[in-house]
């Protein structure tokens, strides 16, 4: 991986420029920041001291926005998860300053420089996160698991909950995990198999900040991260069959991908050297599928560019929400600090599983939600592929002329898309009849970070 030096402050200045490009607030209005405050110093009057149970959180280690807290316990041949969720519910009212504002957010959005949180930091990094460094109100979400992988919710309660340590995605061990967790794990991924789900989760491009300079890198996944990923994966499964069957609810639906684009793929793997049977779901291909490999890596990114977005979609009396990569209904409800959809859902499943009518304002917001989260997971993509852009042409500016070894990902309407092998940089050329996995040899133009923008040409 190559580090950006950036001595005539490109990268910063650019970075800066993205902020003023989408108009990212840098504040919360001063009434809402009050609220935060206010709500940040009130004592908890609704929860159940469940602080006896051995809670950990595992995150990012720079995270402070700590939405879960995990405790595993053996039941006969079941798994019984403890999954304690940040009570935002209970923080924010429904007709505040703050409420007001995560309306207009939708999400938290992340740069190399700073992030936008949904929620003033009094709460999404103090009050209402679930650090260990005292008693946290949150909502326990009890999934039960079979030995088969099937999530079952138990129950539901507005506890109060005491972390005991604040793991690391980049350190954790095993033996730093309850005992269960990583047979949890491979129990729901035996699950997800059984029922032809895939979920895609290719190397990414990502700018990370190190020592005062700035890193392009393909993003590392630990085993910690991609086991953490199940456990999240259930309690949405199962809180998204609880929601169905009460005939109310939030969803994450993605439709199956086209034929033709499936057909398009099936070109992309043998033109990669993959084999893949014609009568091989896609789904089952991409359990075989590892990051690890260049020319699988290159596959994943082409499958998950081929696949159609995924979209939240209120309940609808004799529809069925459902999620092809998958394959069942599933719902949002584990990120309420990051995402403000969650915050309604876990209200309602807090409502259903004690028997109690889901909240005349959340059925109001499943309505509106759909839209809000729509526009802001598109604003988190352009802010996104605008950073990456930017290190991109600051990684590359200066070495105009110089050839790079490439290899082409995918191709579409408008030409090639290529991935530079070093330094990890995605570009384009304007060559349509250049094959997926075709190794070829590029020049570099133009590297200009004020536009953020690289071009290249093919070389012989």
């Amino acid at each position: 991986m190559r580090t950006i030096i950036d001595p005539q402050c490109v990268l910063t200045e650019g970075l800066e420029a993205i902020w003023t490009q989408f108009q990212l607030p840098t504040a919360f209005p001063p009434a809402a920041q009050a609220e935060a405050e206010a709500a940040a110093r009130r004592t908890p009057d609704r929860h159940t001291d469940r602080t006896s149970i051995p809670f950990v959180t595992l995150d990012p280690a720079a995270s402070r926005d700590l939405d879960q807290a995990l405790a595993i316990e053996a039941a006969g041949s079941d798994l019984l998860l403890h999954y304690a969720i940040a009570d935002v519910g209970w923080f924010v009212p429904g007709d505040g300053a703050m409420d007001a504002e995560a309306w207009v957010r939708g999400t938290s959005q992340y740069l190399p420089d700073g992030k936008v949180s949904l929620y003033p930091t009094a709460l999404s990094e103090g009050a209402a996160s679930l650090l260990p460094d005292g008693d946290r109100p949150a909502a326990i979400f009890t999934v039960r698991l079979d030995p088969a992988g099937l999530a079952k919710l138990d129950g539901a309660e507005r506890a109060l909950v005491r972390s005991r340590a604040k793991l690391a995605y980049e350190t954790a061990t095993e033996a730093d995990l309850p005992a269960g967790f990583s047979e949890f794990a491979r129990r729901v991924e035996a699950a997800e198999v059984a029922r032809g789900g895939a979920r895609i989760e290719p190397p990414e491009q990502e700018v990370v900040s190190e020592n005062g300079c700035y890193r392009l890198r393909f993003r590392p996944q630990s085993w910690a991260e991609q086991k953490n990923v199940a456990l999240s994966l259930a309690t949405n499964l199962a809180v998204a069959d609880a929601l169905l069957k009460a005939k109310t609810g939030l969803f994450r639906t993605m439709p199956e991908p086209m034929e033709w684009a499936v057909r398009r793929l099936h070109h992309t793997a043998k033109a990669l050297g993959i084999d893949w049977p014609k009568k091989e779901p896609l789904q089952q291909l991409e359990h075989r599928l590892s990051p690890e490999d260049h020319n699988q890596a290159a596959l994943m990114i082409a499958i998950r560019r081929a696949s159609p977005g995924a979209a939240y979609e209120p309940y609808r009396a004799g529809v069925t929400p459902w999620h092809s990569a998958m394959a069942a209904t599933y719902c949002h409800a584990t990120a309420p600090l990051r995402r403000l959809a969650d915050r309604f859902v876990v209200e309602t499943a807090l409502a259903i599983a004690n028997g109690q009518p889901v909240p005349e304002a959340a059925l109001a917001a499943f309505e509106q939600l759909p839209h809000v989260m729509a526009k802001a997971d598109g604003l988190a993509g352009q802010i996104n592929r605008a950073v990456v852009d930017l290190a991109e042409a600051v990684a590359l500016e200066g070495r105009e002329g110089e050839t790079f070894n490439a290899v082409v990902t995918d191709t579409d309407q408008r030409g090639a898309r290529i991935q530079i092998c070093s330094p990890p940089v995605i570009a384009r050329l304007k060559d349509k009849e250049l094959l997926p996995g075709t190794d070829l040899k590029v020049r570099l133009d133009a590297a200009d970070p004020v536009n953020r923008t690289v071009q290249f040409s093919s070389v012989g």
